[in-house]
């Protein structure tokens, strides 16, 4: 039988699978990660439970749910929140709050993403208490944002709001989900869902400067956002030509979930 490959091995192909995935690849990091995650899952079914296992199996789960959250259908989303939460389980038993943040964060999205609104809330929370440094709060705070303004609770919305961009203020530091273009993504976005659609207009950019150092799902999310804003202040027809640029977007990196 061929020997296990030694866990700094593994560990390099779950990053490589997320810089796949926050580069537009989200179906080469299902690809990618699912073998490994098989091998992971039959170790732990071995009785290998050693920490360093254990880890890697959190890390694999949560890439692979959250990558499968990029590319499976609105109706299969569920499946993709499962996924998260057993890494969230995983984590939970080793007992490591610093640990915790990171799948409780992604489980919390993943919640939402699936409908599970009032849970998601609930997780983001808990992700921002335990996050360990700026740009993990940062990144927490962004999703708590983007679920309490589709939840309908515009106080959740704007504390999130306000002290991210506090956090964005006192350090350079910018990760895929903690950056002023995902910042201001979310504002419109949640404003537009508490029911303040004319102070989301009065924030829209027609073509945000600094989109070019983005990830491309998020550009895509960006623009459908965007189009939203533009026909709730009557200008349809720019609507349909942002509409028009999300979806190329869309169909070039097989991220048809985004639209």
């Amino acid at each position: 039988l061929p020997k296990p490959a030694p866990p700094r091995v593994l560990d390099s192909t779950i990053r490589l699978a997320e810089i796949a995935r926050q580069s537009g690849r989200a179906v080469d990091a299902v690809n990618e990660l699912w073998p490994l995650l098989a091998r992971l899952e039959a170790r732990i079914a071995d009785g290998r439970t050693e920490r360093d296992v254990l880890l890697l199996l959190t890390q694999a789960r949560v890439a692979f749910g959250t990558s499968l959250g990029h590319v499976l259908p609105e109706e299969r989303l569920a499946t993709a929140a499962r996924w998260t939460g057993r890494a969230v389980r995983i984590a939970q038993h080793l007992d490591d709050s610093a640990l915790i943040a990171q799948p409780l964060r992604m489980h919390g999205n993943e919640l939402r993403k699936a409908g599970h609104l009032g849970a998601a809330v609930t997780r983001l929370q808990h992700a921002v208490d335990l996050s360990a440094n700026g740009p993990e709060r940062g990144a927490a705070l962004i999703l708590l944002a983007r679920a309490a303004g589709e939840y309908g609770d515009p106080d959740t919305f704007d504390q999130a709001i306000t002290r991210a961009r506090h956090l964005l203020d006192s350090t350079d530091q910018r990760t895929i989900l903690f950056n002023p273009f995902s910042l201001r993504e979310v504002q419109l976005r949640g404003l537009l869902s508490t029911g303040r659609a004319t102070d989301a207009i009065s924030l829209a950019d027609p073509q945000p400067a600094d989109s070019a150092q983005v990830a491309p799902q998020w550009r895509i999310i960006e623009r459908v956002t965007a189009a939203e804003v533009l026909i709730a202040g009557g200008d349809t027809d720019a609507a349909a030509q942002t509409l028009d640029v999300a979806i190329a977007a869309a169909h070039v990196h097989r991220l048809p979930h985004q639209i």
